[in-house]
């Protein structure tokens, strides 16, 4: 009879590498390692092989003597690791073991893989270091996968073969069907490991079932965590969480206080730092078994919503959505923008209703309050059409409202409702789709119709009505509060609370994008269009031609 026995591995410096690109600092690894160590954690991953050199602060090395200096004193009670991807360590790289730094190597291979990663691991095992395996995305297997991965398993005989919810997809039935398989057919001398995500915020509770399953059935286990769950996206089980559970229900004797005060030393300032966890975008990785990378993508060059997120993530083959081809992924989401509206009526009767007037273009800068007096004796004088580009600002009347973001239509919805009531709205396909939910004063056009494909932020709500108006045949217009974006985002508009729908670091370049998309709508154009600035604007670089 073996033996009971749970282990934790605690992975803090692999997973949380994801989060802060390894950039720990030499002073955090060390301390990390050692206060897991006295406080018991079973298994210490100190980082990932690499084939790089390794630098200072960072938990990529490229050979064990690397992680030496970072392992102050060896507690033959616990045994460090590090982790390599099965096809992206050089094993010419791999010295023999000479027990004075890492004990075992975890292999991780992907589906379909096993074999490779296995005879990788073979090969690491005969240079004396023990090999534990990793079996990503666990749950995108079929039972007879999984049983020809275990016949693999059973012939290497890996100290642990663990069970990996790469995509936090995993429900307590999933669990226990892929757990019932390894118990019946795995090695008893072979360890059964369980890494978790918490994209569903079902971590912790899969980990607990985890363990009551495998005990009952009599099985030594490894249970990865993190401190404070740090890893990417939605992260993993807490360390602090689970050894406090083992301490209760399992006569666990890991020191708490010390996980604690490891916590408040190391974890809190990248907590301060940066975000991982349970969201709503990782929740729906964790529904739709998809990639984490995509919903990343999404959210930085689209600032995509919850529900655009979804929709785009859901039009994928299961096939697809574990991957991250972003290409397919850019088709899909403007595939998903367009949701094949008929916009040609409405194109019409827009072309027909501008015909021979101007067009003024009153973007949400703070410029458009500065120069209020100015812009209304411009109005009075000239009569244009005036359009509001994805915001109100109360003191205006409009002609139309122009929404291209879902976001920014919600707020003028609820902050201004009677003017937004009362404004005719011009609406991407984004934001509405279907005729059900498209009111009788708005007109929906084709999100493809508006945008240009070539820059990372190429839907820009000024550049994107531009686009639409030349397509309207307009000729003449007039733009005011197109202003430069500053550092303090929202003291860039007349509005301070207008949400933020930018995911943007370095705000000059981000200035010079559009200053290239506007330049490259006008150099097209000033044939045909007359276009002016009523307010100064980073963005005007025609100087006094066409004005």
């Amino acid at each position: 009879m073996i033996q009971k026995k749970i282990e934790v591995l605690d992975c803090t410096l692999r997973d949380g590498a994801y989060i802060n690109k390894s950039d720990f600092g030499d002073s955090t690894i060390k301390g990390v390692i050692r206060n897991l160590q006295h406080a018991k954690i079973e298994i210490i991953e100190c980082g990932w092989l690499k084939d790089d050199e390794h630098k200072s602060d960072s938990s990529y090395f490229h050979a064990p003597s690397d992680i030496t200096p970072y392992i102050e004193k060896k507690d033959p009670a616990v045994t460090y690791v590090v982790m390599i991807d099965y096809n992206r360590y050089d094993l010419s790289n791999l010295p023999q073991n000479d027990g004075k730094s890492i004990d075992a190597i975890r292999v991780v291979f992907p589906r379909g893989k096993a074999k490779e990663g296995l005879e990788v691991a073979n090969r690491i095992r005969e240079k004396g270091y023990r090999i534990f395996c990793q079996a990503a995305n666990t749950l995108g297997y079929s039972d007879k996968e999984i049983l020809d991965l275990i016949t693999e398993v059973n012939n290497v005989k890996p100290e642990c073969i663990s069970i990996v919810d790469t995509f936090g997809a995993m429900l307590p039935e999933d669990l226990i069907r892929i757990c019932s398989l390894f118990v019946n057919n795995l090695h008893p001398s072979i360890k059964i490991g369980f890494h978790s995500h918490n994209n569903q915020q079902l971590s912790f509770a899969l980990c607990i079932e985890f363990v009551r399953y495998m005990t009952a059935q009599g099985r030594s286990i490894v249970v990865d965590s993190s401190l404070c769950g740090m890893g990417r996206g939605a992260g993993n089980a807490t360390t602090e969480l689970l050894t406090s559970f083992l301490n209760k229900k399992y006569s666990g004797n890991y020191d708490l206080d010390l996980i604690m005060d490891t916590i408040d030393m190391y974890m809190v300032p990248f907590e301060e730092k940066y975000k991982w966890g349970y969201s709503i975008p990782t929740f729906i990785a964790g529904m739709y078994c998809s990639h984490v990378n995509n919903i990343d993508y999404l959210l930085k060059n689209h600032r995509a919503t919850a529900k655009e997120i979804r929709s785009v993530i859901s039009s994928m083959e299961p096939d697809d959505r574990i991957k991250y081809d972003y290409d397919l992924l850019e088709n899909k989401y403007i595939e998903n923008q367009n949701n094949e509206v008929d916009d040609s009526d409405v194109l019409k009767s827009l072309e027909s209703e501008f015909n021979d007037r101007e067009i003024l273009i009153l973007a949400p800068g703070k410029s458009s309050i500065e120069k209020y007096s100015e812009i209304q004796d411009y109005i009075r004088t000239n009569k244009p059409v005036v359009i509001g580009i994805n915001a109100i600002l109360p003191d205006y009347s409009y002609d139309y409202l122009f929404f291209k973001s879902a976001v920014r239509y919600s707020y003028a919805k609820t902050s201004y409702p009677d003017i937004f009531k009362s404004s005719p709205k011009i609406l991407l396909s984004n934001i509405k789709n279907s005729k059900e939910s498209i009111l009788p004063d708005e007109k929906v056009i084709r999100y493809e119709r508006a945008i240009k494909r070539g820059w990372k932020h190429f839907d820009n709500a000024v550049i994107c009505m531009l686009r639409l108006l030349d397509k309207l045949n307009v000729k003449r217009i007039a733009i005011a509060g197109f202003d430069a974006f500053s550092a303090k985002y929202n003291d860039s508009y007349a509005d301070p609370k207008l949400p933020t729908v930018h995911d943007v670091v370095d705000w000059d370049k981000f200035n010079d994008e559009i200053k290239d998309m506007f330049m490259d709508f006008y150099k097209r154009t000033e044939s045909n269009i007359r276009i002016k600035f009523l307010t100064d604007s980073f963005f005007d670089q025609m100087k006094t031609k066409g004005s």
